[in-house]
């Protein structure tokens, strides 16, 4: 509550997600308005949440949608604006330099959303990452190419999920790869592949300070899975396991540096399977996607989404009380389905917490106390989703529309 009534938050969201944080900042007490994409406009979304929603059309121009984001503030004074997906959290951060909404401005928003702009400011602050260079100057690539070891990946600097990378074998594809970018090579990074195991890290931070940590392991690394194909999962790291106390000190590291003050963030670190040692890959200032935050609430009890609209509630001057979290190991396994609404009733281990209802898609979270058990069915239902389920698609360049 304002002193004028209750808090109105703006939530934007060009993809269907964020219901668990609308209902929240109803349950609050908040005015709650919707600004999304006109195809969106017959979505799942919990009316019942929600006071008042906008639509745009996916390609709207940033001129047009500050001038339409402040035909609203004549009529609605904007207390907070929300970015629910990825590729809303720059126009998330304009709008409130825009209109002097509290939150996360256009510089830190940089740090969460263009990768380039991740690597430089980590390696500044001697956080390791890997060996990179913009996709812009001849000459620097050209240093790049001559100086570190095939194989690179060529990678978009503002998008998520693996979308538009492209994994460069030899050198002879480097530059026929740039020339095909065109007037878009500027957009690019290119970074040496590192392999090794990656891990995410799903964290709240209040005032500066990361008050809630969960770690975990993908089974493959998502660029694999979505260009190589394969089941996707991921597992908890156990607070006895050596990653756990590295984790926490590059995660603590990595969003001191960049500048959050409050929020969720999801960020994903490499272990070298050269010398050990963990690299920084890339943040978010966002819940995970593909159902992480339904792991980690089975793993802890701690809702990703409630707790972002707890403490964007709570804001500058008010007071969040983070969660106390419960220690359970957990895994998921997901992939896309041959099958418009696949069965997984076949699935009738009691470790099962959660089945994914999305339509082409299997999945199945699972918790317990006991890690063997947990990693024993992880491996066993990845192989049969393979055989039950398994569908693949080329990966995308650019994200559905």
């Amino acid at each position: 509550m304002s002193d004028t009534g209750p808090l109105t938050i703006l939530c934007i969201s060009t993809y269907e997600k964020g219901q668990t944080f609308l209902r929240e900042c109803k349950a609050q007490g908040c005015r709650v308005l919707l600004l999304t994409l006109d195809k969106l406009r017959d979505a799942n979304w919990p009316w019942e949440a929600i006071d008042d929603s906008y639509y745009i059309p996916r390609e709207i121009g940033r001129e047009d949608l500050m001038k339409g984001v402040s035909h609203i503030a004549r009529t609605e004074r904007l207390d907070r604006i929300v970015a629910l997906d990825d590729f809303d959290v720059e126009t998330a951060a304009m709008l409130r330099e825009h209109l002097r909404v509290p939150g996360m401005g256009e510089t830190t928003a940089r740090y969460f959303r263009d990768k380039l702009a991740e690597r430089m400011k980590a390696r500044n602050f001697g956080i390791l990452v890997p060996d990179f260079v913009h996709v812009v100057n001849d000459a620097q690539i050209a240093r790049f190419a001559e100086s570190t070891p095939l194989p690179w990946i060529l990678k978009p600097r503002s998008q998520a999920a693996a979308i538009g990378m492209k994994k460069i074998e030899h050198a002879d594809q480097l530059w026929p790869a740039i020339e095909a970018l065109g007037d878009r090579r500027s957009f690019y990074v290119l970074e040496r592949f590192v392999a090794g195991d990656v891990f995410h890290v799903d964290a709240i931070v209040w005032e500066r300070q990361v008050v809630f940590q969960a770690m975990h392991q993908y089974g493959q690394p998502p660029y694999q899975v979505a260009h190589g194909g394969g089941v996707f999962t991921t597992k908890s790291v156990p607070k006895a396991d050596p990653a756990w106390p590295a984790l926490e000190k590059i995660n603590r590291d990595v969003l001191a540096t960049f500048g959050i003050v409050r929020g969720v963030t999801h960020t994903e670190f490499i272990r070298s399977a050269a010398d050990g040692r963990f690299l920084f890959l890339e943040t978010s200032a966002r819940v995970g996607g593909a159902f992480i935050v339904d792991l980690v609430e089975a793993e802890t009890g701690v809702n990703l989404w409630r707790e972002w609209a707890r403490l964007e509630i709570a804001g500058e001057d008010g007071h969040y009380k983070p969660p106390v979290a419960g220690d359970r190991y957990a895994g998921l396994v997901l992939t896309l389905a041959r099958q418009e609404a696949p069965d997984t009733s076949a699935y009738t281990d009691p470790e099962i917490v959660f089945r994914v209802n999305k339509p082409n898609h299997a999945g199945i979270i699972l918790a317990s106390a006991d890690q063997a058990r947990v990693d024993a069915l992880i491996e066993e239902y990845g192989r049969r989703f393979l055989q039950d389920f398994y569908a693949s698609a080329p990966a995308p360049d650019k994200p559905p529309d």
